[in-house]
This record gives C-alpha cells, sequence and structure tokens, in this order.
C-alpha cells in the first residue's frame, strides 16, 4: 500500500511539474504560490520565546481561572510556516499544546492546526489579517467532548508591538457566542 501511495505521489508530481516546465504562466503561479512573501514575514515576527498569561471561563458567568506557560516560536520549512510550541499548566494539570500557522498565497487565508495533550482531536482554523487592528481573526470548529458534536470556535490574535501579543478564543454554543480564553504574550 505504501509503495502504491509513493508511485501515485510521484506520477501526480511529475504530471504537474513537467505541466508547469511546459507553460511559463503556470510556472510563475506555482513559483508565486511556494515563495514565502509578506504575510510569511508578518507570522514570522512571532518568533521567538514568549511567557503567557492565561485567563480561562469555563462558562458565561463563571469565574475564571488562570494560569502561566511559556511559548516557543520558530518559522519552519524555509520560512513558510510557523510552529508554536506551548508548555505550562491549565487547571493545575500539566498541559502542552502545538500549533502551525501559515497563509496560503492561492487562497489568500491564514490555515492553522492545533494539538494539546488535553484531548486527541485536530482544531483547525483558517482567517484572514486586518491591517489597521493588527490582527488575525480565526474561525473553525472542534468537537465538544460532553455532546461529541462540533462547534464553532473563534480565534482573534493581536500582534500588540515587538514585544506583546494577544490572543482571544470564543466558541458558540447555542447560537451565543461565548468567550472561553484570552491569553496575553510577553517576548522574553
Amino acid at each position: 500500500m505504501k509503495k502504491i501511495f509513493i508511485a501515485v505521489i510521484t506520477i501526480a508530481l511529475s504530471a504537474g511539474s513537467a505541466t508547469a516546465q511546459d507553460d511559463p504562466a503556470a510556472m510563475k503561479k506555482w513559483m508565486d504560490y511556494m515563495t514565502p512573501g509578506d504575510m510569511q514575514k508578518l507570522l514570522a515576527q512571532s518568533e521567538g520565546e514568549w511567557t503567557t498569561e492565561s485567563t480561562m471561563w469555563m462558562a458565561p458567568g463563571a469565574p475564571p481561572t488562570t494560569s502561566t506557560g511559556t511559548c516557543v516560536n520558530k518559522m519552519i520549512l524555509g520560512g513558510r510556516y510557523l510552529e508554536a510550541k506551548y508548555s505550562g499548566s491549565i487547571m493545575n494539570m500539566p498541559f502542552e499544546g502545538i500549533g502551525n500557522t501559515g497563509y496560503d498565497n492561492a487562497k489568500k487565508v491564514f490555515m492553522s492546526t492545533w494539538i494539546d495533550n488535553m484531548g486527541t482531536g485536530i482544531i483547525y482554523m483558517t482567517g484572514t489579517w486586518d491591517a489597521a487592528t493588527k490582527t488575525i481573526t480565526s474561525t473553525g470548529k472542534q468537537v465538544d467532548p460532553m455532546t461529541g458534536k462540533e462547534i464553532d470556535i473563534k480565534q482573534v490574535y493581536k500582534f500588540v508591538d515587538d514585544k506583546h501579543e494577544y490572543m482571544e478564543m470564543f466558541m458558540t454554543v447555542d447560537g451565543q457566542e461565548m468567550k472561553t480564553m484570552e491569553m496575553k504574550y510577553t517576548r522574553k
């Protein structure tokens, strides 16, 4: 099975590159797609080590819980994606998470994934950049472990200045959007 998969991928890539080599316009599109640009440079601003302060709300009107942690951000794969490795604690339990964010040059959207040790699913979101507010607003879905159903989520990530960033998370339950978390990042 593995050999068949590799053969299919090799044939597909060969066909695509032959088409691009024969057509200069196709080659330019391919090069534009693969070349890091301004949005990848924007993500690269977050490279480095950060301390975090998190506030979480488990239900509307419930008292928040707070925690601290660290996050190490690194551009990977030739400056195309930002990889974030987070560690800390949530509700007095050790917490680790890994996120990857990129900008799809063809679709003109940010794409991100998140995995952590407090679940077994993968969160996938897409978002857009607002230069006026210096924010990336992303939306997606995640599974509610209590019901097993997907719920809508939203993340707003703000580039405050060179030493500070800020993130808010929201979920929509029964048609009501609720803020579930905020995280303040300070560069070490």
